[in-house]
């Protein structure tokens, strides 16, 4: 078990139901929230983000991430043509594996395959789908955990993931997630919520977009790295200054630096600005959260292509399988630790 570094936390009831997965275990709903007016709404299968809300004027609070009403609607997701994953935590490893294979300590690993012939977002249920542990929650606070048995996805090791959400009273959510195996194993965590600054009913075409990045990853035609880079100067993939939101885009763009500003999103309509910061060494971005007329978000809503833009901050894609990729690499007895926060700002 990972030790519970938060522990000045105490223990709240919970907010309320959220519903009951086919098994009959319970899903409850827990909510978030600050000084300021801002509200984080969350679900602890997989450990899903399934609100933000926030202060746009006196009066008026905007949800800005696309999110379901119903645990039935997140279940039925996952059989959508292309399942978009909406707010969830996810693992083991994000993005893709090619061939749904690696070495290990010289061994060959081979998972489950839910991609073609290889291997994404964890597999064929993977952290998104799992009914994660409360370990303690406050106003402002919420501690998961998930405990991935040994060769679940066919992974090595025995992996235990504790997640906490904070919503500060400097208008940041800030996401925090540390991992022990109990054998060498890989791992990639990350966040998938889909963001719209003009809200979640709307599309992203009219917000803006800054990313600090220089390069790509080059892929081929199935989105698998080849193991080179792609400059992204003068090319539409250039987002060294802001500009509009792109119509497409599934890409996963290395940092320049740690230390300052991953990502930037700007919306004109609400006067507001989300930045993104992360210690990975990657943000992936893709536009999406089409769930194709077969369900609907909520307040109704239909999403569609161009609904919302997720900030996957994260290690490389394929990162097993090249070794000049930062290392996926997880020792035993040894600890991940991942950061990303999101900062909310009027302009």
């Amino acid at each position: 078990m990972l030790q519970i570094r938060n522990s000045h936390f105490k223990e709240l009831k919970k907010d309320k139901s959220f519903g009951c997965l086919p098994s009959g275990e319970e899903v409850f709903c827990y909510n978030l929230s600050n000084k300021n007016g801002f509200e984080v709404e969350i679900i602890n299968y997989g450990a899903v983000v399934t609100s933000i809300k926030v202060p746009v004027s006196k009066n008026k609070k905007v949800d800005i991430v696309l999110g379901f009403e119903t645990i039935e609607n997140y279940i039925q997701s996952y059989n959508l043509p292309s399942a978009p994953y909406l707010g969830a935590i996810v693992g083991r490893y994000a993005g893709r594996i090619k061939n749904a294979e690696f070495i290990l300590n010289g061994n060959k690993v081979e998972l489950t395959k839910n991609h073609g012939s290889h291997q994404l977002h964890g597999g064929i249920n993977g952290f998104s789908k799992a009914l994660w542990s409360v370990m303690s929650v406050t106003t402002n606070s919420i501690m998961m955990e998930n405990i991935s048995l040994e060769n679940e996805e066919n992974f090595p090791g025995q992996l235990t993931t504790q997640v906490t959400y904070t919503l500060t009273e400097e208008n940041e959510l800030k996401v925090d997630m540390i991992a022990k195996s109990t054998e060498d194993t890989i791992i990639n965590l990350t966040q998938h919520s889909y963001f719209n600054l003009d809200g979640h009913s709307e599309d992203t075409v009219n917000q803006d977009l800054f990313v600090n990045s220089s390069k790509t990853l080059e892929t081929n035609i199935e989105n698998i790295p080849t193991g080179r880079f792609f400059e992204v100067a003068r090319s539409p993939f250039d987002f060294s200054s802001p500009k509009e939101c792109p119509t497409k885009i599934d890409n996963t763009f290395v940092l320049n630096d740690n230390d300052t500003v991953s990502a930037i999103l700007i919306s004109k309509k609400n006067n507001l600005k989300m930045s993104v910061f992360t210690n990975q060494p990657a943000v992936h971005i893709y536009v999406g959260g089409n769930c194709f007329n077969q369900i609907k978000g909520k307040e109704s809503a239909s999403y569609h292509p161009l609904s919302g833009i997720c900030f996957e901050a994260q290690n490389f894609p394929d990162a097993p399988n090249h070794e000049h990729f930062p290392s996926a690499i997880l020792k035993k007895g040894e600890t991940y630790h991942h950061e990303t926060t999101f900062k909310f700002e009027k302009i």
